[in-house]
This record gives structure tokens, C-alpha cells and sequence, in this order.
């Protein structure tokens, strides 16, 4: 049985700002990445998701990002270690509280937006991001996309890891994502969407943006439920990963059991 996690970045509506469909991707997916109020979201914004994913067996984890609310943390920042540590860890505390109201742990540490890109390459974020889960979160996994600057300073520290690929961007020869900025970054053909999922899940390779083939390692999927299309693409990547039998479940369920592509 192969396993592998569908995870989608959720609670990022805000006051009286709707974003997202929340309400109909947690009926799909199985981890909830859940925004902590400093790129999105609110208390009562976290206080519903938490509740949301927990009625659905959804594992919940920190979306942290940038302080950044108007620019939705997809803007770089320059900050210092020490810093970006205290608000990563201020960001985790708001979310185990509201998880500690509703009875459940947190799974897993996500980086949203610029957080995450400069996680890839920037040793000072990479090892900000790291140094806070192990402070704060030392039993949760932490998200990243394999072979980056993040992925490497994990391992030294011995954080837990999950391997992430993207069901709706497009990857650079590097293996990181294409800047939003770049015409074809975002993929909203549902049907290009899922094929390029099954082709990481179960033949561990994507294709380039130029076109290139690039080894990569899946055990969680991200879908995005603000993209356009964003349900159509959800669905169709779950039909066709169940249709080739592969078991979608929490990551915090599995981890580790799924054998090495050959």
C-alpha cells in the first residue's frame, strides 16, 4: 500500500475578508496548514478551522509567515535569527492554544509564502525555522521540499521532516517553486494538475518549467484552496490517486512506512 498526505493552507480569511473555500476542501484533504495571524487570520478565524478540522480527522498544523498582513507574507523581509524566531514561536503558541481548547495536537510546522522560498535558500530563515520548531514543537514534522537549505539544517538538528510537493506550481531545474511572478507558476488545469501529482507520488519525477524531468521525493501534497479552479483541482488529483490505489491519509498516521521508489 503507498501512502502519501494531502495537505492545503487554510483559517487565511480575516475579519470580515472571506478567503478560500475552507468549508468544502477540508471534506477533501487530510492535514490543514492553519494561518496564526500574521500573514492571515484571526482568533475567531483559528478558533472555527481548528474546530473544522478536528470534526473532519484532519491533522492541523502551523502556518507561519511573515508579519506581513497587507502584502499576504509573499513579500521578503529582512529580520534577524533571534527575531524570526520569537515570531515563529508566538505564532505557535496562538495555534496550541486554540488546539488545547479543542483537544488536539498540533501534527505538523508549515512556512507560508516568502517564509517558506527563502527557507529554501537563506541559511538564517532555514535555521530561524528549525531552531523555533525545536524549541517550541519538538514533536511536530516539519514540512519542506527535499534537498533544500531547510531540509539540510533540519537533519542536522534532528527535526522531523516531511518531504512536500506542489499539486499547482510549476518547479524550477533547482527544485523550488517558480516565482508567482513567472506566466505558468500557478497551475489551474486540473487534469495537468493530477497527472503531475501521480507522477511524483508513484515514479518519484516532475517536470520542469523548461521541461526538464527532476527526481523528487513525495510523502505530502499541497493544494491551494485559493487558486482558481481550486475544488476541481483538489477532486481531481484525490480521484486519480485513489483510483491508482494510493491510501490519502494524515502524515502523522504513516510517515515512514511507504518503501523507497525504485
Amino acid at each position: 500500500m503507498k501512502y502519501i498526505d494531502l495537505n492545503c493552507d487554510m483559517g487565511e480569511s480575516f475579519g470580515a475578508y472571506k478567503i478560500g473555500m475552507d468549508e468544502e476542501v477540508i471534506k477533501l484533504i487530510t492535514s490543514a496548514n492553519i494561518a496564526c495571524g500574521f500573514h492571515a487570520g484571526d482568533p475567531n478565524v483559528m478558533d472555527r478551522t481548528v474546530a473544522m478540522a478536528k470534526a473532519h480527522g484532519v491533522g492541523v498544523g502551523v502556518h507561519m509567515g511573515y508579519p506581513d498582513l497587507l502584502g499576504f507574507g509573499r513579500r521578503d523581509m529582512d529580520i534577524s535569527r533571534d527575531d524570526l524566531i520569537n515570531y515563529i514561536i508566538y505564532q505557535m503558541g496562538a495555534l496550541d492554544a486554540f488546539c488545547r481548547k479543542h483537544g488536539v495536537e498540533i501534527q505538523h510546522v508549515k512556512s507560508h509564502g516568502s517564509m517558506g522560498n527563502m527557507s529554501f535558500v537563506n541559511h538564517t530563515v532555514a535555521d530561524a525555522v528549525t531552531e523555533a520548531v525545536s524549541i517550541a514543537l519538538p514533536e511536530a514534522k516539519l514540512f519542506v521540499i527535499a534537498g533544500t537549505e531547510v531540509h539540510r539544517v533540519a537533519e542536522e538538528k534532528g527535526v522531523s521532516i516531511v518531504r512536500e510537493v506542489f499539486a499547482d506550481r510549476a518547479y524550477t531545474k533547482e527544485g523550488t517553486l517558480v516565482s508567482r511572478k513567472v506566466p505558468g507558476a500557478v497551475i489551474k488545469d486540473p487534469e495537468v494538475a493530477a497527472q503531475n501529482v501521480l507522477d511524483m507520488v508513484l515514479h518519484g519525477k516532475v517536470k520542469t518549467i523548461d521541461g526538464e524531468t527532476l527526481a523528487i521525493e513525495a510523502e505530502s501534497i499541497c493544494v491551494h484552496g485559493d487558486t482558481e479552479g481550486a475544488l476541481a483541482i483538489v477532486r481531481r488529483v484525490k480521484e486519480k490517486l485513489e483510483e491508482a490505489g494510493v491510501k490519502i491519509a494524515p502524515v502523522g498516521t504513516w510517515l515512514g512506512m511507504n518503501e523507497p521508489i525504485s
